[in-house]
Protein backbone atom coordinates (compact mmCIF):
# COMPACT_ATOMS: atom_id res chain seq x y z
CA UNK A 1 0.00 0.00 0.00
CA UNK A 2 1.19 3.71 -1.03
CA UNK A 3 0.05 6.32 1.45
CA UNK A 4 -0.90 9.45 -0.45
CA UNK A 5 -3.44 10.24 2.59
CA UNK A 6 -1.24 12.39 5.49
CA UNK A 7 -3.99 15.12 5.79
CA UNK A 8 -6.31 12.96 7.34
CA UNK A 9 -3.72 11.17 9.27
CA UNK A 10 -0.04 10.86 9.80
CA UNK A 11 2.04 7.79 10.23
CA UNK A 12 3.06 6.82 14.08
CA UNK A 13 6.57 7.84 14.72
CA UNK A 14 8.51 4.84 15.69
CA UNK A 15 9.97 7.10 18.43
CA UNK A 16 6.49 8.15 19.59
CA UNK A 17 5.10 4.72 19.84
CA UNK A 18 8.55 3.33 22.09
CA UNK A 19 7.56 6.55 24.30
CA UNK A 20 3.92 5.12 24.86
CA UNK A 21 4.50 2.01 25.39
CA UNK A 22 5.52 1.45 28.95
CA UNK A 23 2.31 3.63 29.70
CA UNK A 24 0.19 1.04 27.83
CA UNK A 25 2.26 -2.31 29.25
CA UNK A 26 2.78 -1.79 32.61
CA UNK A 27 2.87 1.97 34.28
CA UNK A 28 -0.57 2.84 34.86
CA UNK A 29 -0.77 5.69 36.87
CA UNK A 30 -3.55 8.52 37.16
CA UNK A 31 -0.75 11.23 36.37
CA UNK A 32 -3.73 13.32 38.88
CA UNK A 33 -2.86 11.65 42.06
CA UNK A 34 -0.78 12.44 44.15
CA UNK A 35 1.39 8.81 45.25
CA UNK A 36 5.05 8.34 43.71
CA UNK A 37 3.82 6.26 40.60
CA UNK A 38 0.84 9.49 40.27
CA UNK A 39 3.73 11.66 40.15
CA UNK A 40 5.83 9.97 38.02
CA UNK A 41 3.04 9.58 35.33
CA UNK A 42 2.39 13.64 35.66
CA UNK A 43 6.06 13.87 34.92
CA UNK A 44 5.74 12.56 31.95
CA UNK A 45 3.00 14.51 30.97
CA UNK A 46 4.90 17.47 31.86
CA UNK A 47 7.57 17.00 29.80
CA UNK A 48 5.92 16.54 27.01
CA UNK A 49 3.84 19.61 27.54
CA UNK A 50 7.46 21.47 27.39
CA UNK A 51 7.76 19.85 24.32
CA UNK A 52 5.05 20.68 22.89
CA UNK A 53 4.91 24.03 23.61
CA UNK A 54 8.51 24.45 22.27
CA UNK A 55 6.92 24.64 18.56
CA UNK A 56 4.41 27.22 19.91
CA UNK A 57 4.27 31.16 20.76
CA UNK A 58 5.91 32.07 23.99
CA UNK A 59 3.32 33.60 26.65
CA UNK A 60 1.00 31.30 26.54
CA UNK A 61 -0.22 27.49 28.09
CA UNK A 62 -0.66 24.81 26.83
CA UNK A 63 -3.65 22.55 27.71
CA UNK A 64 -4.04 18.93 26.60
CA UNK A 65 -7.46 17.90 25.24
CA UNK A 66 -8.75 14.98 23.25
CA UNK A 67 -8.22 15.97 20.12
CA UNK A 68 -8.02 19.19 18.10
CA UNK A 69 -12.03 19.17 17.36
CA UNK A 70 -12.37 19.82 21.31
CA UNK A 71 -10.14 22.05 21.35
CA UNK A 72 -11.74 24.65 18.71
CA UNK A 73 -14.77 23.55 20.29
CA UNK A 74 -13.78 24.99 23.47
CA UNK A 75 -11.92 27.80 22.16
CA UNK A 76 -15.28 28.92 20.17
CA UNK A 77 -17.65 28.82 23.07
CA UNK A 78 -15.55 29.23 25.60
CA UNK A 79 -14.97 33.32 24.47
CA UNK A 80 -17.23 36.34 25.86
CA UNK A 81 -20.10 37.36 23.84
CA UNK A 82 -19.89 39.00 20.94
CA UNK A 83 -20.27 38.21 16.91
CA UNK A 84 -17.68 35.29 15.73
CA UNK A 85 -16.07 35.95 12.02
CA UNK A 86 -14.81 32.68 10.29
CA UNK A 87 -13.66 31.82 6.81
CA UNK A 88 -16.05 29.45 4.43
CA UNK A 89 -12.83 27.07 4.15
CA UNK A 90 -12.63 26.29 7.91
CA UNK A 91 -13.13 22.74 9.00
CA UNK A 92 -16.06 21.21 9.77
CA UNK A 93 -15.22 21.40 13.51
CA UNK A 94 -15.00 25.41 12.78
CA UNK A 95 -18.04 25.83 10.73
CA UNK A 96 -20.18 23.45 12.53
CA UNK A 97 -19.35 25.03 15.79
CA UNK A 98 -20.40 28.01 14.69
CA UNK A 99 -23.26 27.18 12.49
CA UNK A 100 -24.80 25.22 16.19
CA UNK A 101 -23.97 28.85 17.96
CA UNK A 102 -25.75 30.66 15.23
CA UNK A 103 -28.85 28.48 15.87
CA UNK A 104 -29.19 29.71 19.39
CA UNK A 105 -28.78 33.73 18.68
CA UNK A 106 -25.04 34.15 18.01
CA UNK A 107 -24.11 36.16 15.43
CA UNK A 108 -21.83 34.84 13.01
CA UNK A 109 -19.95 36.17 9.74
CA UNK A 110 -18.82 33.78 7.36
CA UNK A 111 -16.13 35.43 5.42
CA UNK A 112 -15.67 34.22 1.38
CA UNK A 113 -12.45 33.24 -0.06
CA UNK A 114 -10.54 33.91 -3.75
CA UNK A 115 -10.45 31.33 -6.60
CA UNK A 116 -7.07 30.87 -4.87
CA UNK A 117 -8.52 30.18 -1.32
CA UNK A 118 -7.35 32.83 0.32
CA UNK A 119 -9.09 35.59 2.07
CA UNK A 120 -9.52 38.99 0.83
CA UNK A 121 -8.13 41.17 3.98
CA UNK A 122 -10.06 44.33 2.97
CA UNK A 123 -13.30 41.87 3.17
CA UNK A 124 -12.11 41.15 6.54
CA UNK A 125 -11.67 44.75 7.97
CA UNK A 126 -14.93 45.45 6.50
CA UNK A 127 -16.71 42.25 8.77
CA UNK A 128 -14.43 42.61 12.08
CA UNK A 129 -15.55 45.76 13.57
CA UNK A 130 -15.59 46.23 17.76
CA UNK A 131 -18.05 43.97 18.80
CA UNK A 132 -16.81 41.03 17.45
CA UNK A 133 -15.97 38.39 20.05
CA UNK A 134 -13.73 36.27 18.31
CA UNK A 135 -12.21 35.91 15.05
CA UNK A 136 -11.17 32.07 13.94
CA UNK A 137 -9.24 31.40 11.14
CA UNK A 138 -7.39 28.10 9.50
CA UNK A 139 -3.31 27.92 9.19
CA UNK A 140 -3.27 25.99 6.74
CA UNK A 141 -5.82 23.89 4.86
CA UNK A 142 -6.55 20.90 4.74
CA UNK A 143 -7.94 20.40 1.89
CA UNK A 144 -6.18 22.16 -0.97
CA UNK A 145 -3.03 23.26 1.33
CA UNK A 146 -3.62 27.45 1.07
CA UNK A 147 -1.68 29.01 4.05
CA UNK A 148 -4.06 31.77 5.18
CA UNK A 149 -2.38 35.56 6.14
CA UNK A 150 -2.80 34.53 9.87
CA UNK A 151 -0.76 37.36 11.22
CA UNK A 152 -2.53 39.92 9.21
CA UNK A 153 -5.97 38.93 10.09
CA UNK A 154 -4.71 38.78 13.98
CA UNK A 155 -3.81 42.17 13.89
CA UNK A 156 -7.74 43.19 12.32
CA UNK A 157 -8.89 40.87 15.31
CA UNK A 158 -7.11 43.25 18.02
CA UNK A 159 -8.17 46.34 16.32
CA UNK A 160 -11.50 45.79 16.48
CA UNK A 161 -10.70 44.46 20.55
CA UNK A 162 -11.69 40.73 19.57
CA UNK A 163 -9.71 37.39 20.12
CA UNK A 164 -8.15 35.58 17.34
CA UNK A 165 -8.62 31.55 17.34
CA UNK A 166 -5.69 30.06 15.25
CA UNK A 167 -6.63 26.37 13.94
CA UNK A 168 -2.93 25.36 13.51
CA UNK A 169 -3.88 21.58 12.74
CA UNK A 170 -2.50 21.20 9.55
CA UNK A 171 0.55 23.80 9.93
CA UNK A 172 1.53 22.73 13.77
CA UNK A 173 5.34 21.44 13.45
CA UNK A 174 4.97 21.95 9.55
CA UNK A 175 5.48 25.81 8.97
CA UNK A 176 5.83 28.60 11.42
CA UNK A 177 2.86 29.84 13.23
CA UNK A 178 2.81 33.27 13.43
CA UNK A 179 2.48 35.80 16.36
CA UNK A 180 -0.78 37.50 17.33
CA UNK A 181 -2.69 34.49 17.99
CA UNK A 182 -4.52 34.59 21.25
CA UNK A 183 -5.73 30.74 21.06
CA UNK A 184 -4.20 27.77 19.00
CA UNK A 185 -5.61 24.57 18.03
CA UNK A 186 -3.38 21.74 17.06
CA UNK A 187 -3.47 17.44 17.09
CA UNK A 188 -0.84 15.11 17.58
CA UNK A 189 -2.05 12.70 14.85
CA UNK A 190 -1.30 15.23 12.33
CA UNK A 191 2.33 15.37 13.25
CA UNK A 192 2.93 11.31 13.72
CA UNK A 193 1.67 11.17 17.19
CA UNK A 194 -1.25 9.08 18.20
CA UNK A 195 -4.48 10.05 17.23
CA UNK A 196 -7.28 11.05 20.67
CA UNK A 197 -4.35 13.74 21.79
CA UNK A 198 -4.68 17.60 20.44
CA UNK A 199 -3.98 20.78 22.73
CA UNK A 200 -5.22 24.18 23.16
CA UNK A 201 -2.39 26.56 23.53
CA UNK A 202 -4.20 30.07 25.14
CA UNK A 203 -2.03 33.45 25.52
CA UNK A 204 -1.43 34.65 29.13
CA UNK A 205 -4.20 36.97 30.16
CA UNK A 206 -6.32 35.75 28.12
CA UNK A 207 -9.60 33.63 29.75
CA UNK A 208 -11.73 31.01 27.99
CA UNK A 209 -14.82 29.38 30.12
CA UNK A 210 -14.34 25.28 30.20
CA UNK A 211 -16.20 23.21 28.06
CA UNK A 212 -16.14 19.87 29.89
CA UNK A 213 -16.93 20.40 33.59
CA UNK A 214 -15.28 18.24 36.33
CA UNK A 215 -11.98 17.84 38.10
CA UNK A 216 -10.23 21.08 36.58
CA UNK A 217 -7.04 19.46 36.04
CA UNK A 218 -5.84 21.18 33.11
CA UNK A 219 -4.63 24.74 34.10
CA UNK A 220 -7.20 26.87 31.61
CA UNK A 221 -10.14 24.99 33.10
CA UNK A 222 -10.14 21.41 31.00
CA UNK A 223 -11.46 18.47 32.95
CA UNK A 224 -10.85 14.89 32.15
CA UNK A 225 -8.29 12.48 33.43
CA UNK A 226 -5.19 12.74 30.82
CA UNK A 227 -3.49 9.89 29.07
CA UNK A 228 0.58 9.40 29.87
CA UNK A 229 0.75 7.40 27.10
CA UNK A 230 -1.31 9.81 24.42
CA UNK A 231 0.68 12.72 26.22
CA UNK A 232 4.09 11.25 26.15
CA UNK A 233 3.69 10.62 21.80
CA UNK A 234 2.75 13.87 21.31
CA UNK A 235 5.58 15.26 23.35
CA UNK A 236 7.97 13.16 21.21
CA UNK A 237 6.40 13.64 18.04
CA UNK A 238 6.71 17.46 18.70
CA UNK A 239 10.44 16.75 19.36
CA UNK A 240 11.07 15.11 16.24
CA UNK A 241 9.04 17.73 14.30
CA UNK A 242 11.35 20.44 15.99
CA UNK A 243 14.68 18.66 15.30
CA UNK A 244 13.86 17.56 11.79
CA UNK A 245 12.11 20.80 10.50
CA UNK A 246 14.67 21.93 7.96
CA UNK A 247 15.18 18.32 6.76
CA UNK A 248 11.06 17.47 6.14
CA UNK A 249 10.50 20.56 4.54
CA UNK A 250 13.13 19.96 2.15
CA UNK A 251 12.34 16.63 1.47
CA UNK A 252 8.95 17.62 0.64
CA UNK A 253 9.69 20.43 -1.19
CA UNK A 254 11.23 17.61 -3.33
CA UNK A 255 8.29 15.46 -3.62
CA UNK A 256 5.81 18.77 -4.48
CA UNK A 257 8.82 19.19 -7.52
CA UNK A 258 9.06 15.05 -8.87
CA UNK A 259 4.87 15.10 -8.21
CA UNK A 260 3.67 18.26 -10.39
CA UNK A 261 6.56 17.08 -12.30
CA UNK A 262 4.95 13.83 -13.53
CA UNK A 263 1.30 15.89 -14.23
CA UNK A 264 0.21 16.17 -17.62
CA UNK A 265 -1.52 19.19 -19.11
CA UNK A 266 -5.09 18.28 -18.22
CA UNK A 267 -4.28 18.47 -14.58
CA UNK A 268 -5.24 21.53 -12.29
CA UNK A 269 -3.71 22.43 -8.99
CA UNK A 270 -6.73 23.77 -6.88
CA UNK A 271 -5.90 26.58 -4.82
CA UNK A 272 -2.66 28.85 -4.41
CA UNK A 273 0.17 27.45 -5.32
CA UNK A 274 2.76 30.16 -4.04
CA UNK A 275 1.10 30.76 -0.72
CA UNK A 276 0.73 26.77 0.40
CA UNK A 277 2.24 24.32 2.60
CA UNK A 278 3.43 21.60 -0.30
CA UNK A 279 2.40 18.28 1.29
CA UNK A 280 -0.98 18.65 0.16
CA UNK A 281 -1.16 18.13 -3.34
CA UNK A 282 -5.06 19.18 -4.08
CA UNK A 283 -5.90 18.51 -8.16
CA UNK A 284 -8.66 18.07 -10.35
CA UNK A 285 -9.20 16.19 -14.07
CA UNK A 286 -11.93 17.79 -15.67
CA UNK A 287 -14.00 14.50 -16.62
CA UNK A 288 -12.53 12.53 -14.10
CA UNK A 289 -14.53 9.68 -12.28
CA UNK A 290 -12.73 9.79 -9.25
CA UNK A 291 -15.07 6.51 -7.58
CA UNK A 292 -14.01 4.52 -10.63
CA UNK A 293 -10.61 6.39 -10.03
CA UNK A 294 -10.13 4.68 -6.48
CA UNK A 295 -11.81 1.15 -6.94
CA UNK A 296 -9.12 0.56 -9.70
CA UNK A 297 -6.08 2.16 -7.65
CA UNK A 298 -6.95 -0.02 -4.14
CA UNK A 299 -3.35 -0.10 -2.98
CA UNK A 300 -3.05 3.90 -3.58
CA UNK A 301 -4.28 5.42 -0.21
CA UNK A 302 -5.47 9.29 -1.11
CA UNK A 303 -8.41 11.24 -0.63
CA UNK A 304 -11.44 12.51 -3.01
CA UNK A 305 -11.60 15.33 -0.64
CA UNK A 306 -11.40 15.79 3.10
CA UNK A 307 -11.25 12.44 5.48
CA UNK A 308 -13.34 14.26 7.99
CA UNK A 309 -16.45 14.07 5.73
CA UNK A 310 -15.90 11.28 3.84
CA UNK A 311 -19.04 9.38 2.95
CA UNK A 312 -21.56 12.17 3.09
CA UNK A 313 -21.65 12.31 -0.63
CA UNK A 314 -21.50 16.31 -1.05
CA UNK A 315 -18.93 18.11 -3.01
CA UNK A 316 -15.83 19.62 -0.91
CA UNK A 317 -17.33 22.54 0.32
CA UNK A 318 -13.46 24.12 0.26
CA UNK A 319 -13.68 23.26 -3.27
CA UNK A 320 -17.01 24.86 -3.61
CA UNK A 321 -15.96 27.79 -1.78
CA UNK A 322 -13.19 28.50 -4.28
CA UNK A 323 -15.44 28.70 -7.20
CA UNK A 324 -15.70 25.22 -8.24
CA UNK A 325 -18.61 23.40 -9.74
CA UNK A 326 -19.95 20.51 -7.59
CA UNK A 327 -18.74 18.57 -11.04
CA UNK A 328 -15.38 19.93 -10.72
CA UNK A 329 -15.42 19.66 -7.33
CA UNK A 330 -16.23 15.82 -7.94
CA UNK A 331 -13.33 15.56 -10.45
CA UNK A 332 -10.54 16.28 -7.71
CA UNK A 333 -8.77 14.51 -5.32
CA UNK A 334 -6.18 15.09 -2.32
CA UNK A 335 -2.18 13.94 -1.94
CA UNK A 336 -0.66 14.05 0.89
CA UNK A 337 2.61 13.44 1.66
CA UNK A 338 5.69 14.18 4.44
CA UNK A 339 8.29 12.31 5.92
CA UNK A 340 8.14 9.00 5.52
CA UNK A 341 6.76 9.37 2.10
CA UNK A 342 10.03 8.00 -0.62
CA UNK A 343 10.21 9.71 -4.15
CA UNK A 344 9.80 6.22 -5.23
CA UNK A 345 6.78 4.92 -4.27
CA UNK A 346 5.57 8.66 -5.09
CA UNK A 347 6.12 8.63 -8.52
CA UNK A 348 4.58 5.21 -9.40
CA UNK A 349 1.65 6.68 -7.41
CA UNK A 350 1.38 9.63 -9.77
CA UNK A 351 2.06 7.36 -13.00
CA UNK A 352 -0.73 5.29 -12.42
CA UNK A 353 -3.10 8.00 -11.32
CA UNK A 354 -1.74 10.29 -14.72
CA UNK A 355 -2.08 6.79 -16.58
CA UNK A 356 -5.76 5.83 -15.28
CA UNK A 357 -7.15 9.37 -15.90
CA UNK A 358 -5.92 9.24 -19.45
CA UNK A 359 -7.47 6.14 -19.85
CA UNK A 360 -10.86 7.35 -18.61
CA UNK A 361 -10.27 9.69 -21.49
CA UNK A 362 -9.45 7.42 -24.15
CA UNK A 363 -12.69 5.31 -22.99
CA UNK A 364 -14.53 8.06 -23.13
Amino acid sequence: MIYLDYQATTPLAPEALQAMLPWLESQHANPHSAHAPGRAAKAVVEVARDAVAALLPAGGSVSFTGGATEAINWAIKGVGPGRIVTLATEHAATLDTVEALARMGRAVTVLPVGADGLVDLEAARVAIVPGTALVAAMLVNNEIGVIQPIAELAAIAHEAGALFLCDAVQGYGRVDIPEGCDLIAISAHKIHGPKGVGALWVREGVTVEPLLHGGGQEASGRSGTLSPALCAGFGVAARLASAGHEDDAAHIAALWASATGRLDAGWTVNGSVERRYRGNLNIRHDGLDVNRLMSELRDIAFSAGSACASGSGRPSHVLRAIGLSDVQARSSIRLGFGRYTTEEELMVAMDRIVAAAAAQRIAA
